[in-house]
């Protein structure tokens, strides 16, 4: 359609947002308090603590994931809200999200203030020409510092670039948790009646053209097991009907006709059944199988199709294969390459900042994402669904800039007692790291590096270590720099099971006091499973599974008490860190173990 055939005009009984922030600054339960306010949810209705964290992952984590739209009705006007995962692993929701929403609601930790994700998030919003609301939350905390907060995020923006409508922020003070906001920080604060009105007053009602022909755009993808696909987005221009014929335009831009037999919309935390979608509304399409994020949805005959979603590739690539352990299907149900091959092709239909490619063999996927957490929630979601492989190592994707190799680099910001500085400042330093800032804040010291992506590698734990627990490391990427040559590999070996069998509490105990376990005693190994680590560099092949030989002499003095110090719990990210190139993850439903690639010892030696 031609531009002089468009009439868009403002929409006054709608506002669309995205809310975003830092992983745990509050955003879910700000959600729910809003819920709560506007009676989005029934008084007689149970609804549990975060409502938006719907599965079992995001609840246990205490982070969102998957981005998710609901809506609010406040004095005859829908506001229509996008909870957005705060971890920048999961930016390829948050980029695909913006395009639907004219402001955003940035919030920021009453105490924390700015963190890397805030940073990584905030700047896509600015990209898309969005107009910030800053939430200060979690003011009623006694340590709470909510105006510098609010100059921390004005030179944010002036460092990402904002101009000067962007500069010109409305701020709120609220505590989510108590469902109260207020527009200063000491002022009065009864409900968050202050935050709606701000939303109404300061949030731009979307522009659109209600009588032009159709244009909507696929921006993310779900799945309900009675409806089947679910394609999310927002209707740009026209109307959408239920019961209509219309095309879809794919990447092959040839128009394919469907029917739209399924459309929703959403009430709190309630899908509801619409007759017709407008300009400016966020819908929900159930039934249709071939649609794909970035499609766009016209009239039949009037083709006019949007530009396709850009999303920022993947850094870090690993790979999975079929398990070939000595416990292979003792757990698992799915096994084979094909089911393996087949899961991780509906995980990239769904999730775009996830690409699979093919290798020289047919039982190994190279899977490639945005980071570690975003790689080891899709090993996590697939094991409970009953799959069973084995995952190699991270390693980065390097890119060529201007006829240089380039690696990527990340933003770290480490939060530590100033006893321990000393040594974070060491330790990274090592790892090809610089210093960009480091300041005191009470009895903490705050230091900002970048570092290499793959040099943070298995440096989490030795972090906790170094500063006895008490340290807080975020990390996000925030670009690429020349590659900075070869780094030193894993400070200490591997005790590897030299025999298969069941652990037994002789053998560990012999073997403790230069070691720190992976196993309890009685637990199923096999040859080239990885037991625990080694104080030092270099793997030591050990028989852990050796009972003490009982005889009919008696000893001199009394037996030494046979007591295995608790053995550390591997946890997938963990995993992830620790191994080397000659090492894998394998995971089942039950069980993670670490392994080396050749079981025999006798081959590993060759």
């Amino acid at each position: 359609m031609s531009p002089e055939e468009t009439h868009p005009t403002p929409r006054k009984d709608l506002r669309n947002l995205a809310i975003i922030a830092h992983v745990d600054h509050g955003k879910t339960t700000l959600v729910d308090g809003l819920f709560q306010f506007t009676g989005a949810v029934a008084s007689h209705r149970h609804m549990e603590e975060r409502a938006l964290d719907s599965n079992d992952l995001e609840r246990e984590r205490g982070i969102t994931i998957v981005a998710k739209n609901t809506a609010i009705d406040f004095e005859g006007i829908r506001i229509q809200l996008v909870d957005t995962p705060g971890h920048a692993d999961f930016g390829g929701e948050v980029e695909r999200v913006l395009g639907m929403v004219d402001s955003v609601l940035l919030l920021v930790d009453a105490v924390e203030g700015v963190m890397p994700q805030t940073r990584f998030v905030l700047g896509k919003a600015l990209e898309h020409g969005l107009r910030p609301i800053l939430v200060v939350n979690k003011i009623d905390r006694a340590e709470q510092r909510a105006e510098e907060v609010v100059d921390e995020v004005f030179d944010l923006l002036v460092e990402l670039g904002a101009n000067d409508t962007q500069l010109d922020f409305a701020v709120v003070y609220c505590s989510a948790k108590a469902g109260i906001a207020g527009m200063s920080p000491d002022g009065p604060m009864n409900d968050l009646r202050p935050l709606l009105d701000t939303i109404v007053e300061k949030a731009p009602a979307p522009v659109v053209d209600g009588e032009g022909s159709l244009q909507f755009q696929a921006v993310t993808l779900g799945y309900d097991e009675f409806l089947g696909r679910l394609v999310i987005g927002r209707v740009d221009r026209g109307s959408m009907k239920r019961g209509s014929t219309v095309i879809r335009i794919g990447e092959s831009g040839k128009p394919e006709p469907f029917r739209i037999t399924k459309l929703f919309g959403t009430r709190g935390l309630d899908r509801v059944e619409i007759e017709a979608g407008e300009a400016g509304d966020i819908v929900i399409l159930a039934g249709v199988d071939t649609i794909e994020i970035g499609d766009t949805i016209c009239e039949q005959g009037k083709p006019d199709p949007l530009p396709r979603i850009a999303i920022d590739p993947p850094t870090i690539r690993v790979r999975f294969s079929v398990n070939n352990s000595p416990f292979a299907g003792l757990d698992g149900r799915f096994l084979t390459s094909r089911q393996i091959g087949e899961r991780l092709g509906r995980e990239a239909l769904s999730n775009v900042s996830i690409r699979i490619e093919p290798t020289e063999s047919p039982e190994i996927f190279e899977v490639a994402g945005r980071g570690e957490l975003q790689i080891a929630v899709l090993i996590e979601t697939m094991r409970r669904e009953g799959y069973e492989f084995n995952v190699s190592r991270p390693e980065i994707i390097p890119r060529e800039v201007d006829g240089k190799l380039c690696e990527p680099v990340e933003d770290v910001f480490v939060e530590a007692p100033e006893g321990f500085s000393g040594v974070v400042v060491e330790k990274l330093s090592s790892r090809r790291g610089r210093v960009i800032s480091m300041e005191p804040r009470t009895d903490r010291m705050h230091i900002h590096f970048i570092v290499p992506s793959r040099s943070l590698f298995g440096y989490r734990s030795e972090f906790l270590t170094d500063t006895r627990g008490e340290g807080i490391l975020h990390h996000a990427v925030c670009g690429y720099e020349p590659h900075a040559g070869p780094l030193a590999g894993r400070p200490v070996g591997a005790i590897v099971s030299s025999e298969t069998g069941k652990t037994t509490p002789y053998s560990l105990f012999n073997i403790q006091e230069r070691s720190t376990l992976f196993v309890l005693p009685g637990i199923p190994v096999y040859e080239g499973q990885v037991v625990g680590e080694n104080r030092r560099i270099g793997d030591m092949n050990v028989n852990v599974c050796r009972p003490k030989k009982l005889t009919n002499v008696r000893a001199a003095g009394r037996d030494e008490a046979t007591v295995v110090t608790p053995p550390r719990q591997i946890t997938i990210e963990s995993a992830l860190e620790w191994i080397e190139e000659d090492e894998l993850l394998e995971v089942t439903p039950k069980a993670l173990r670490l392994r080396k690639r050749v079981l025999p010892a006798n081959l590993r030696k060759r």
